[in-house]
């Protein structure tokens, strides 16, 4: 019967011995090669080769340091959200950059379940956390507050005082989007919301609002309605549809929307994502935008100038919201910060007068 010999692992210290210097020396040969003779260094890292060494633990450098020099970025969207989704691909943009400034890494954290959730930011090897908050806002900040490390909600309107937050005022940003078309003469309206499971509603009140809405959905379904009734707007005849920014979902609220029997002349998008599937959708079934439907999205992603017709939204300050979120983390103040940036109309080809 043969037997297997494990071979305990090679450390810095049997480098130093069999190199004959000290654990000092090896150590630098690898952590500041600078200060080490040439010749020195090169015998050291010899033997180290000889030995099967390849080097101290970089994790394990980093975790004596007291960090590892890395932020992880935290959604309840399965992974391919980051690279699929505009918005998500605009913001770790700005992210990204703003890491590169502090010489820092990125981890990307996502679940398909709460479980899988908690046990992944748990487990995350990073020094703080930014939470994508579009959805299952509760579920990222407890899942947070359970790991005890720094993190920032990308969200304006989180509630508790207690968690640092950035973002943009949602209802603002929605007043600005329905004013515009109702400035430009539209009166029958419909909102592509990315998630509204409780149904049509008056949201003259954010109360009236299904509790089972995202905060971010119901900010914006506020908005636009608060602006619709400066302008004599019967709101409980605009329908809202929840599409959780799904292809499948808009494509069956515009089935709806348009086979009504007075159907909308002006589309509320909740996303610029959702905007430009229902443009697809729009002119496949021979609708032109903006000359018989205008609509207006949400967010401003870079490819919002670039789309057929070129998008009018509401611009959110990516590079802003970004460098204040990695800043947050890496400031290790402690300190609670509450930051609401400003959003703005900008005003594209997606939208005109509505037909006599």
């Amino acid at each position: 019967m043969s037997i297997m010999r494990i071979r305990s692992a090679v450390t810095l210290s049997d480098v130093a011995k069999a190199a004959g210097v000290s654990k000092g020396t090896a150590s630098n040969v690898f952590n500041r090669p600078d200060i080490v003779r040439d010749e020195l260094r090169e015998r050291v890292i010899s033997v180290a080769k000889s030995l099967g060494y390849t080097g101290p633990d970089p994790m394990g450098r980093l975790l004596s340091a007291g960090k590892v020099n890395a932020i992880g970025v935290a959604t309840i969207n399965p992974l391919s959200h980051f690279f699929e989704d505009p918005f998500a691909r605009a913001l770790m943009a700005a992210i990204s950059e703003a890491c590169d400034e502090y010489r820092i890494g990125v981890s990307l954290i996502s679940a398909s379940s709460k479980g899988e959730l908690a046990w992944n930011i748990q487990n995350a090897v990073i020094d703080g956390l930014v939470l994508f908050c579009l959805e299952g806002t509760d579920l990222l900040i407890n899942a947070s507050l359970e790991r005890q490390l720094p993190f920032v909600a990308l969200t304006g309107g989180y509630e508790d005082r207690d968690i640092s937050a950035i973002g943009i005022d949602d209802v603002a940003g929605a007043k600005l989007a329905a004013s515009h078309l109702a400035e430009l003469g539209h009166r029958r309206f419909a909102i592509l919301a990315l998630e509204f499971p409780g149904g049509v509603v008056d949201a003259e009140k954010r109360g009236t609002v299904s509790s089972e809405t995202q905060a971010v959905s119901a900010d914006r379904i506020q908005g636009y309605f608060e602006a619709l009734k400066s302008f004599g707007i019967d709101t409980s005849s605009v329908p809202i549809f929840d599409t959780g920014s799904e292809r499948k979902k808009v494509h069956a609220a515009l089935e709806k929307a348009f086979s009504a029997p007075s159907p909308p002349t002006a589309i509320l998008a909740q996303s610029d994502r959702i905007a430009f599937i229902a443009i697809e959708w729009l002119r496949q079934k021979g609708f032109r935008v903006p000359a018989d439907v205008s609509i207006v999205g949400f967010d401003g992603v870079p490819e919002s100038a670039s789309s057929n017709p070129p998008l009018t939204t509401i611009e959110q300050p990516f590079v802003e919201i970004g460098k204040m979120a990695v800043a947050t983390i890496m400031d290790r103040s402690g300190e609670v910060r509450r930051e609401i940036v400003d959003a703005r109309l900008v005003v594209r080809g997606s939208t005109t007068v509505p037909r006599p």
